[in-house]
C-alpha cells in the first residue's frame, strides 16, 4: 500500500489542472447569473437561469439546490484569492438573508444545505457577522421541524401534511452540521440534542442489515414508532439508491466529526464499503447500486462526486491510520474517475460535472449536469488538492 505523499504526487498531475478548470467555469459563469440562480439540472449541458415558479420570476431563490452556486464561489475565491468570486458570493448570502426574514420556500429540512453555504461559509471565511446571525436564525427555522417524540427532522413539506408527517431521508444527514455550528456558537443544548436524536435514529432505521440504505423512513409522528423505509427517487423501496449512500457516507463522517460516537464512524465506514463493492469497473456509479457492468442504466456522476468527498471526510476523522489511508486512497479513485469520464472539455459547458441524474423515476435532469454534482466535485477537488482545507459542514 503507497503513502499518501505517493498517492499525492500520482494524482496532482490530474486534479491540479481539474481546479483550474472549475475556477475558469465559475469564472465564467458569474456574469451569465449574476444576482440570480441557475436551474438544479443543465439542458445539453448549459445551465437555464432557474425557471419561473408560482410567485418566484425567473432565476429565483426558491428549491434546496441554489446555496450550491454561492457555494463553489466561495470554493472558488479560497483557491483564488480573487475578490470577484467573493463580491459574488456574498451578494447571494444577502438574498439568502432575504428569504429567510420574507419565508420564501423553507418548508423543508433542505435549510440545511442552503444556509451552510450561504451564511455559515462566508461567516468562517470573513466573520461575517451578518451572515452569522441569519444562520443562527435558520438553525432556529430548522429546528421547527424537529418532531418528538420520533425524534426525527422532517423532510419535505408542511408539519401538518398527513403524506409527509412523521417522514425523513437519508439526504437529512448533510442538513445536520447547520445545526451543529449552531451549537458550538451559541451553546444551546437542543441543537446537539436533535442532531444526536436525528442521525441516531436514521443509524438504526434507515440503514440495513447489508449496509445498504432506504431513501426515506416514515416513523409514526404521534407514537414515534419506526414504520417502514421507502423510495422517493430509488429504483425500488429495497433497492439502494446511489446518491442517497453516498450521502451516508459524508453524514454519518461528520455525525462522528461532532459527537464522538463511535458508531456513527462505523455507520459511515459501512456505507462506504457497500457503495464502493457495487461500483461498476470504471468507478463512476449507477444512478442505484442494484446496476452493475452488464446494465445500461444512467450513471449518477454526482453520487461519486459526494461519495469522493465523504471519503476524503471520513480519511480526516479516522484515528485508525489504516484505515484512513484507506478511505483516502478510496476517494482518489472515485475522483479521478470524475475527472477522467464526466468533465467536460474546457468552455464547452456550464457544469463542472457531466453525466449527472437528478430523479431519473420522474425523468428529471437524467445525463445532466447538476448543482450539487458541480459543488460536490470542486469540494472533492479542493480537499485533494489542500489538506489543510477547513469545510463549511
Amino acid at each position: 500500500m503507497s503513502s499518501p505523499s505517493s498517492a499525492d504526487t500520482r494524482t496532482d498531475a490530474l486534479f491540479a489542472p481539474a481546479v483550474d478548470a472549475a475556477l475558469s467555469t465559475v469564472r465564467r459563469n458569474i456574469p451569465t447569473f449574476d444576482r440570480l440562480y441557475p436551474a438544479d439540472t443543465t439542458d445539453g449541458g448549459r445551465y437555464p437561469l432557474r425557471p419561473a415558479h408560482g410567485a418566484f420570476a425567473e432565476g429565483g431563490n426558491y428549491g434546496w439546490t441554489t446555496s450550491f452556486w454561492p457555494g463553489m464561489q466561495w470554493l472558488a475565491y479560497e483557491r483564488s484569492g480573487d475578490d470577484a468570486f467573493r463580491t459574488a458570493a456574498l451578494a447571494h448570502a444577502r438574498d439568502f438573508d432575504r428569504r429567510l426574514r420574507t419565508g420564501e420556500d423553507l418548508d423543508t429540512h433542505d435549510i440545511g444545505f442552503l444556509y451552510t453555504l450561504a451564511s455559515v461559509a462566508p461567516w468562517r471565511l470573513l466573520g461575517d457577522e451578518d451572515a452569522r446571525q441569519t444562520a443562527i436564525a435558520a438553525a432556529d427555522q430548522l429546528m421547527t421541524r424537529f418532531l418528538e417524540p420520533a425524534g426525527i427532522i422532517q423532510a419535505w413539506g408542511d408539519l401538518a401534511d398527513p403524506h409527509q408527517r412523521g417522514r425523513t431521508i437519508i439526504d437529512s444527514l448533510m442538513n445536520m452540521p447547520l445545526l451543529m455550528w449552531a451549537y458550538e456558537q451559541t451553546g444551546q443544548e437542543r441543537y446537539v440534542d436533535a442532531v444526536r436524536r436525528h442521525t441516531e435514529q436514521l443509524r438504526v432505521h434507515i440503514m440495513r442489515g447489508d449496509d445498504s440504505t432506504f431513501h426515506t423512513f416514515y416513523w409514526d409522528p404521534v407514537t414515534g414508532e419506526p414504520l417502514r423505509g421507502a423510495t422517493e427517487q430509488g429504483a425500488h423501496d429495497d433497492s439502494c439508491w446511489a446518491r442517497g449512500q453516498a450521502w451516508g457516507i459524508y453524514g454519518f463522517a461528520m455525525a462522528y466529526r461532532f459527537t464522538g460516537d463511535e458508531r456513527m464512524l462505523d455507520a459511515a465506514h459501512r456505507c462506504a464499503r457497500y457503495f464502493l463493492a457495487h461500483l461498476p469497473a470504471d468507478a463512476v456509479p449507477y444512478w442505484d447500486l442494484v446496476y452493475g457492468d452488464d446494465s445500461d442504466a444512467p450513471r449518477d456522476s454526482s453520487a461519486g462526486a459526494i461519495a469522493a468527498a465523504g471519503l476524503f471526510e471520513l480519511a480526516r476523522v479516522e484515528t485508525d491510520a489504516d484505515r484512513a489511508q484507506q478511505a483516502d486512497a478510496d476517494a482518489r479513485r472515485l475522483l479521478a474517475a470524475l475527472v477522467a469520464d464526466c468533465a467536460p472539455e474546457p468552455d464547452t459547458a456550464d457544469t463542472l460535472l457531466l453525466h449527472g441524474v437528478y430523479d431519473l423515476p420522474k425523468s428529471n435532469g437524467v445525463d445532466e449536469g447538476n448543482l450539487w454534482g458541480d459543488y460536490f466535485y470542486f469540494e472533492a477537488l479542493t480537499r485533494a488538492t489542500n489538506p489543510d482545507w477547513t469545510p463549511y459542514w
